[in-house]
């Protein structure tokens, strides 16, 4: 029975002006006892219910209240009032689920994001997020196309692992073992030989090591999953749960990621203009709105679609990290000490460098590369000047870092100093030494921060509000 439902979005077209439907949804208004908003969540739009006098008793009307979930047959008409193209004439009601109006938290009126994301179970229901879970859809979806297009292999690398791939040491640990109780060694040291998996395991950081290992077989690969942050961090950009976008490419040098990576992420923000039209303009109102009370030196210069459109048209500025600070070290900003962290070479550039850059001196997407070796992680490959690395970061407006990647160091000699000298555990790490003792290619990857495209896509200003349930310090609800 409920499979013979018709979606509001199909509807809306109106080539089926005429005919006899059914549909089912939640009742976003109810107004004058005769006109009900109805959304099922497949579009940003309404469909008009029309309610015809007698149609439904006293008792039954009181019950269409905001939330109610109901069923409605009724012929699709040509609509007499502004807004919309056709609406449906009722000739049966059928309440499916009561909503006590007086307990619904979401009233037809504007709620801050904060306060929803106090019931994230239940945000879903607006407007506006309902349009960013359509658009994190498309975008899941387009990641899927692009690579498969282009013949990568999708990879699922494991979730619980025993290496560190950033070597940052940031990592939840995955234990069985009694934590009231835990088995120690003589020196007092834990003893995880008597742990499930024999050793001590933690949840990924990365699936790229795994990824490598397919590569230098597969060709090109990508994982797309879960990778965990135990940062105690509690920004705008940070998440200790997220997705990533990890391909690894054999036979690729720093020049072809860096193509890869930027036709990558026009591809994504192409689909979703194309696929995505209603949902995205009413985030670009959203957000006019939004900034309408901000001074106008912290209003976006550009609005949300033609952000987007910018990027798909214009080629991403590449410059050197040397180049970069350069920049930085001659800027407006610091000579007049505007900024918060300092700029010389060797630093780990801040979100303000990054942003700088981007939004006030390039207004371009950037790609920087050949950052110093001693802030980047052990397997990127060195350059001849023995003091930079083959990485690249992508920075985009808004948001800073939105990709982060390098050609890997695929010299075996180069690789095991490396390691020595960052003091990761070579001897841990023989299987992936193995790829440079056995045919050892040139190659590249990068990883994606999924939620981060979402920000970026649909103009949100924090990344808790482009996951379902958001991970961070202090906070585990649903």
């Amino acid at each position: 029975m409920f499979n013979k439902r018709t979606k509001i979005k199909a509807l809306l077209n109106g080539e089926l002006t005429g005919q006899q439907v059914t549909i089912m949804g939640w009742v976003r208004t109810f107004r004058n006892n005769q006109f009900i908003a109805l959304n099922d969540g497949s579009t940003i739009n309404n469909l008009q219910i029309v309610v015809e006098l007698g149609l439904l008793d006293e008792a039954g009307l009181r019950r269409i209240t905001t939330g109610a979930a109901l069923k409605v047959t009724g012929e699709l008409v040509p609509s007499l009032g502004k807004g919309q193209k056709v609406e449906v004439r009722a000739s049966a009601i059928e309440i499916l689920g009561d909503s006590d109006s007086e307990k619904y938290p979401l009233q037809p009126k504007k709620h801050s994001l904060e306060f929803l994301r106090e019931i994230a179970h239940l945000r879903f229901r607006t407007s506006t997020f309902s349009a960013v879970f359509r658009i994190r859809h498309s975008l899941a979806f387009a990641i899927h196309h692009f690579f498969n297009e282009k013949g990568f292999v999708y990879l699922h690398t494991p979730i619980i692992t025993s290496s560190d791939a950033e070597g940052a040491g940031e990592m939840f640990q995955v234990t069985t073992l009694p934590l009231d109780k835990l088995p120690v060694k003589d020196g007092g040291a834990i003893d995880f030989s008597q742990d499930f998996f024999g050793k001590s395991t933690n949840l990924t950081v990365s699936g790229q090591l795994e990824g490598e290992l397919a590569a230098t077989a597969l060709g090109d690969v990508y994982t797309f999953g879960p990778t965990f942050r135990a940062e105690n961090s509690n920004t705008t950009r940070h998440l200790a749960e997220f997705w990533m976008i990890e391909p690894e490419m054999a036979f690729y040098d720093l020049e072809d990621n860096m193509d890869l990576a930027e036709a990558f992420i026009q591809y994504l923000i192409r689909y979703v203009m194309e696929h995505n039209a209603e949902d995205l303009a009413f985030l670009d109102n959203r957000l006019k709105e939004e900034e309408k009370s901000l001074p106008q030196a912290q209003r976006s210069e550009l609005g949300l679609l033609e952000k987007l459109q910018f990027v798909v048209d214009n080629s991403f500025e590449r410059i050197t990290y040397t180049e970069a600070i350069d920049v930085l070290q001659q800027s407006p900003a610091y000579k007049k000490k505007k900024f918060k962290y300092e700029v010389k070479w060797g630093i780990d550039l801040q979100s303000e460098h990054e942003r700088y850059l981007v939004e006030k001196h390039y207004k371009k997407p950037v790609i920087v590369t050949d950052y110093p070796k001693d802030i980047k992680a052990f397997y990127m490959r060195q350059n001849d000047d023995g003091k930079t690395v083959a990485a690249m970061d992508i920075l985009a407006p808004g948001i800073g870092e939105i990709v982060g990647g390098s050609q890997r160091e695929e010299r075996f000699d180069k690789l095991e100093t490396r390691m020595q000298e960052m003091r990761v555990p070579v001897k841990e790490m023989q299987w992936y030494l193995d790829t440079r003792r056995f045919g050892s290619v040139p190659h590249a990857g990068f990883g994606l921060g999924f939620e981060r495209m979402v920000l970026f896509v649909t103009g949100m200003s924090n990344i808790r509000d482009v996951i379902p349930f958001a991970r961070t310090p202090k906070n585990c609800e649903f």
